[in-house]
């Protein structure tokens, strides 16, 4: 069969989006799940109803699953051992002032 514009393709055929949601209560952007969109205006629009029904976000974020490279955890001792010799990279030298938020 062949599709013409007005022949919607399978959802089967459309490319894995990503979702990331900002809730009111954080700053951060935290992953919300996945769907299925022909494009991103489509995957953002799906997202939001989807993700934000309870009006839980105040932002949305739509990436292609195939944008996305992750490391492995079976890799997690060999990848994440360079960090470890670092201590100065940690916060653990200073104490945070009362009053401070989101730090």
């Amino acid at each position: 069969m062949t599709q013409t514009p007005s022949t919607p393709s399978s959802g089967a055929d459309w490319p894995l989006w990503e979702v990331f949601v900002r809730s009111r209560r954080g700053l951060a952007h935290t992953h919300a799940g996945s769907l299925h969109a022909p494009d991103a205006e489509l995957a953002l629009r799906n997202a939001r109803d989807l993700y934000t029904r309870r009006g839980e976000g105040v932002s949305l974020w739509v990436v292609p699953s195939t944008a996305i490279t992750a490391s492995s955890p079976d890799e997690k001792d060999p990848f994440f051992e360079p960090a470890a010799d670092k201590p100065y990279r940690h916060p653990t030298f200073y104490e945070i002032p009362e009053g401070v938020k989101h730090l």
